[in-house]
């Protein structure tokens, strides 16, 4: 089933402190936006992607495009002050109805088979996210204090990519728009106008590079998945 994929790429990564923009730093000698791209780019079901992307890295990101074959870019649009305006801003350019996809350009690690599910479930239901189990203890805590033990069984922490039908998507960013409200993740600003969204389980390799713990683990998956390749 085809599908677009908006993928924000105009943050700043604070936390990162490369002094850059995150997207840019190497995995094994590649970019990390163009891990996450080269995934798309070999699936014959995404039909485009849309890149949101800061002024200043837009010539960077072009000449990256080029460099490495990147040809499932159909359109690359301003990034805004937050995430969601950035991703907004991707969705205004799509024109057809198929399933939209919205995929945080620093998870490198997510696989075909997880977008399939994932673009299934919102065919079916309208909204889904990727998500995994929380493994660890999570407590709620105020002023150091801890107040309750959280249940965790029915905990997940979410991923992305998040699939929609293109209307109701557009439809929830619409309404965001008009009242001010700023969400987590897409899938809130679903939730908002009182749409379910369900849960397709994802992989924990599927981590947002973050901070620069996460190049290190980052690193750890390709070895991983290196050897697992050659191990088959």
């Amino acid at each position: 089933m085809p599908y677009q994929v908006v993928i924000p790429a105009a943050g700043q990564g604070k936390r990162m402190g490369a002094g850059k923009n995150k997207l840019l730093l190497e995995l094994d000698g590649v970019p990390v936006l163009i891990h996450t791209l080269q995934v798309f780019e070999a699936d014959e079901n995404c039909s485009g992607v849309i890149l949101a992307v800061n002024e200043q890295d837009e010539k960077e990101f072009d000449s990256l495009l080029k460099k490495y074959a990147i040809r499932k870019v159909v359109n690359i649009v301003r990034g805004g002050s937050e995430r969601q305006y950035s991703i907004y801003n991707g969705i205004k350019v799509i024109q057809s109805n198929e399933i939209v996809l919205v995929h945080d350009g620093a998870r490198p690690f997510i696989d075909k088979d997880q977008i399939h599910s994932l673009v299934l479930a919102a065919e079916k239901y309208g909204a889904s996210v990727l998500a995994v189990p929380v493994k660890d203890t999570v407590k709620k805590v105020r002023e150091q204090k801890v107040i309750e033990t959280v249940e965790r069984s029915s905990l997940w922490a979410i991923q992305t990519p998040q699939a929609f039908r293109m209307p109701l998507l557009r439809q929830a960013y619409e309404l965001a728009e008009e009242a001010g409200f700023l969400g987590t993740d897409d899938a809130s600003l679903v939730e908002r106008i009182g749409h379910d969204v369900i849960i397709v389980e994802g992989n924990y390799d599927n981590i947002k590079i973050t901070t620069p713990e996460d190049l290190f683990f980052a690193e750890t998956i390709i070895r991983k998945r290196r050897s697992m390749i050659k191990r088959s």
